[in-house]
């Protein structure tokens, strides 16, 4: 298993990723919410994990300059379908992981990732990354869903077959306080961690945290 398989299972399931339904629409709602007031019209907005794009096509428009990413080019393909029934000018998607955006080249206000960090091979790298991507307080926040919280017949039986047979992506399993401790040793500061959850078992906590 590998990036490259990665992608490919999520250009396989990207068509039916996107007709799916959001199962907690009033959690989302809330998430949206909270992201907004997080965010200024100055801001410079990267995007981590973007998948079809509905997200980012929520919050763009409330700041300077919004870019989506992905690492499958058919969800960007599904995204920028949605663009275009919804344009919006401060809006581009690409496909790219965040260690393909040069630090140097691009400074960000904030980077969201959600349902991401979970997804990444390399934890510790990746946040690291993200810091060099941000400018001086700079903010990233995340949703994050918590693999090491779930029922361990899920987490060490059911998913590893799953991946087996090509029917789940890698996922990385640590649990919210583990998540907490490697987002804070890649250089931040957490400013707030919380449950946007209005149903269900959902462990996936949503962070805030600024550059130090």
């Amino acid at each position: 298993m590998s990036i490259a398989s990665d992608t490919r299972f999520w250009d396989r399931a990207s068509r039916n990723y996107a007709k799916g339904a959001i199962a907690d629409q009033a959690g989302y709602q809330r998430t949206l919410s909270r992201t907004r007031a997080l965010l200024n019209a100055s801001d410079r907005v990267l995007e981590l994990g973007c998948g079809t794009g509905m997200t980012a096509l929520r919050l763009a428009e409330g700041v300077q300059d919004y870019l989506a990413t992905d690492i499958s080019a058919e969800m960007i393909a599904i995204a920028r379908e949605r663009y275009s029934a919804e344009p919006s000018p401060t809006l581009a998607f690409r496909v790219a992981t965040a260690e393909a955006i040069a630090p140097d080249l691009a400074q960000f206000n904030a980077v969201l990732g959600f349902n991401y960090l979970h997804l990444v091979r390399d934890l510790s790298g990746t946040l690291h990354h993200i810091h060099r991507l941000l400018v001086p307080d700079g903010l990233f926040i995340s949703k994050t869903p918590c693999v090491g919280e779930m029922n361990p017949l899920v987490r060490l039986a059911l998913l590893p077959a799953m991946r087996a047979i090509g029917k789940a992506p890698y996922a990385g399993v640590f649990r919210v306080s583990e998540l907490v401790e490697q987002i804070s040793a890649a250089g931040f500061d957490i400013l707030a961690t919380e449950n946007h959850a209005t149903k269900g078992n959902d462990i996936r906590p949503y962070i805030v945290a600024r550059k130090r």
